[in-house]
């Protein structure tokens, strides 16, 4: 029996984005971290959803605590370290856009080892999602991800991936070798296009949906920013527009498509309507600052399906 909807595997970060006030710069605190933004945008569609990381027994890690249960999603499995510490990342604002500095490296979360993965949770959930970063953060953590991976088949847990490549993290050979290895495990794989050019050498849409179909996935949802995102199964190719929206900040827009799209196929198994659902719900995460307070309800996105 399957009583979790989605369990998320990976590292939240206390984010600190810039604001200007009276022509100083500050930074006001937020929450991060792909997974945890995935967990969040997924709750807030009305998923059951569970999360597995490590905190730090600190005043941010304790913050992430307070988070997720207002959220209502189950942190039962979260470790909490004493001597840990909870991963940040500051964003400041160019004219090109948003640049990432991040305080992470030996972070509570970059210290899970296979042994400590939630077993039982894993197998009860209908989906797993996890990401390269959650790999890119240390060596257990792939591991990890891999082992959590192999248990969620062998117990009949979708498994759901996005790539997610920081070549601030590790090299692009290495990148690579393991997130092809755990896209090739996946039944769901959630690439962004600019990543997958990368990661596949490949520059079409086309052929890199159709390199990662090869490798093994059933579903592939290639997110292509303003042009929409190319959803791809063994029968069928469609590309499902973008809702166009004018956007303020699109820090946590590809981890609320992840957790929309998880929620919403979650409901009916359908990847092009899923697609749809989660374009609308990344169009409007774009129109506040910060990657969580924006996310919004399922029934605002299902507003603006309406209206749009």
């Amino acid at each position: 029996m399957k009583s979790i909807d989605l369990l998320t595997f990976g590292e939240p970060m206390m984010e600190f984005a810039e604001v200007q006030r009276n022509g100083e710069r500050l930074y006001l605190p937020g929450f991060g971290g792909d997974v945890s933004n995935t967990a969040v945008a997924a709750a807030r569609q009305g998923a059951k959803v569970a999360i597995f990381t490590a905190l730090g027994r600190d005043f941010f890690g304790q913050d992430f605590l307070d988070l997720w249960h207002r959220e209502g999603i189950d942190c039962s499995s979260v470790i909490l370290r004493k001597d840990g510490r909870t991963g940040a990342y500051f964003i400041s604002y160019g004219a090109e856009g948003h640049v990432f500095s991040y305080a992470r490296a030996g972070s509570a979360a970059s210290l899970i080892m296979t042994d400590e993965l939630p077993l039982i949770q894993i197998a009860s959930a209908h989906v797993l999602h996890a990401s390269g970063i959650t790999q890119a953060i240390s060596e257990t953590c792939t591991d990890a991800v891999f082992a959590a991976i192999h248990h969620a088949k062998a117990n009949g847990t979708v498994v759901s991936y996005d790539t997610n490549l920081r070549l601030k993290l590790w090299p692009l050979e290495r990148a690579r070798a393991i997130i092809h290895g755990a896209a090739a495990m996946s039944d769901i794989l959630l690439p962004g296009l600019d990543d997958a050019r990368q990661l596949t050498g490949l520059e079409s849409p086309e052929e890199i949906c159709a390199f990662y179909l090869n490798l093994g996935c059933g579903v592939v949802a290639l997110t292509m920013g303003k042009n929409g995102t190319m959803v791809s199964t063994k029968e069928r190719l469609e590309v499902i527009a973008a809702k166009p929206v004018e956007a303020v900040d699109a820090t946590g827009a590809g981890d609320t498509f992840d957790g929309a799209f998880i929620a919403e196929w979650i409901v009916h198994r359908d990847p092009f309507r899923a697609a749809a659902y989660a374009n609308a719900a990344a169009a409007l995460s774009t129109l506040g600052h910060g990657a969580v307070a924006p996310i919004p309800q399922r029934a605002k996105v299902e507003s603006f399906l309406q209206s749009a």
